[in-house]
């Protein structure tokens, strides 16, 4: 499979993953960074945990937490920047 099949295969996952979070979740990426953005970008401290964690995984080379692996840490970091592009482009507007 080449690359770019791959890529869009990985962004469908991601798409999926995005729904069924949001769905069980609720919008909360948005309710959040509506209520704190003037205060601090949401989007830095999301980002910044991520980061964290994936720090934590590739230097320390074990994995604690089952759902918390290198390549989940990096979708989740994809999605948390989709996310704010969504966002700074109106929502649901």
């Amino acid at each position: 499979m080449n690359k770019y099949l791959k890529f869009k295969k990985i962004s469908e996952t991601l798409s999926d993953t995005y729904k069924n979070k949001n769905s069980d979740y609720g919008d909360s990426f948005a309710k959040v960074r509506d209520k704190y953005n003037k205060i601090f970008p949401v989007i830095l401290i999301r980002l910044a945990d991520k980061f964290s964690r994936l720090e934590t995984l590739l230097l320390s080379g074990t994995q604690k937490v089952k759902s918390e692996s290198i390549e989940d840490t990096l979708l989740d970091t994809a999605a948390y920047c989709i996310m704010e592009v969504i966002e700074l482009r109106g929502g649901d507007k």
